[in-house]
């Protein structure tokens, strides 16, 4: 149980070993439809991230009184709660912004990130622990849809937050800011996150193989067929 474990191993578990976006492919709708501009990830983040602490939080406390035959519902029922509050919150306090995310708002109810830390964590710890969760998922969610639009709106437009930044370095690429262009800067980002992130992890159980393999009769006994 998370319980056990320290609340700060559960928050950056979402930011790297289990990234919602880079590690774990879930909730791409979003990450490649919305993310044609930085703000737009970085909003859409922080609306995945409210209702996932939010939906974390109450189905955390509410896991044991809920019956298992109406548990789905129920937690549905509280995750469409808590992103119709952040709908309405961006339509009176950043219309522009709700109005770039569009659809993809609402559909944070059906949001895979959301659901799975509903079932796979939530429902099993405790309060704390499964702020804890929502918040690094939704950190990391949030990081990687930023930087995904980031690269776009750089390479796409050559701008970020709208800001000019590539005047008289190169000229921007329409391609990037187009479907095709965020299938391409998602995969590139993608293998450079899995590349830095497992190698070393690979690297150091090689080296732990073949140091044990060179100094230990019971490994080298069983690597070559059973020979002392």
């Amino acid at each position: 149980m998370a319980e056990k474990k320290s609340v700060f191993s559960v928050f950056f578990n979402g930011l790297i070993k289990e990234n919602p976006t880079f590690r774990l492919l879930l909730g791409m709708c979003p990450s490649l439809a919305v993310t044609t501009m930085a703000k737009n990830g970085l909003g859409m983040g922080a609306a995945a991230t409210f209702v996932l602490v939010c939906s974390n939080l109450v189905i955390s406390l509410i896991r044991k009184i809920v019956p298992d035959k109406v548990r789905i519902p129920a937690y549905i029922t509280v995750i469409a709660a808590f992103t119709t509050i952040v709908q309405l919150l961006l339509a009176a306090l950043l219309p522009e912004l709700n109005k770039q995310l569009g659809i993809y708002i609402p559909l944070i109810v059906v949001n895979c990130i959301i659901f799975a830390r509903a079932e796979m964590f939530a429902q099993k710890n405790g309060p704390v622990a499964s702020i804890m969760d929502g918040l690094g998922m939704g950190l990391g969610f949030t990081i990687a849809i930023t930087v995904i639009g980031s690269v776009r709106e750089i390479l796409g437009a050559g701008t970020w937050m709208g800001i000019p930044v590539t005047v008289n370095l190169f000229d921007p690429a329409t391609i990037f800011i187009l479907p095709p262009g965020g299938f391409m800067v998602m995969g590139f980002l993608v293998a450079a996150f899995n590349k830095i992130f497992s190698d070393k992890k690979a690297d150091k159980k090689a080296d732990t193989k073949a140091a044990c393999a060179a100094g230990c009769p019971g490994c080298s006994k069983a690597m070559h067929g059973g020979e002392a």
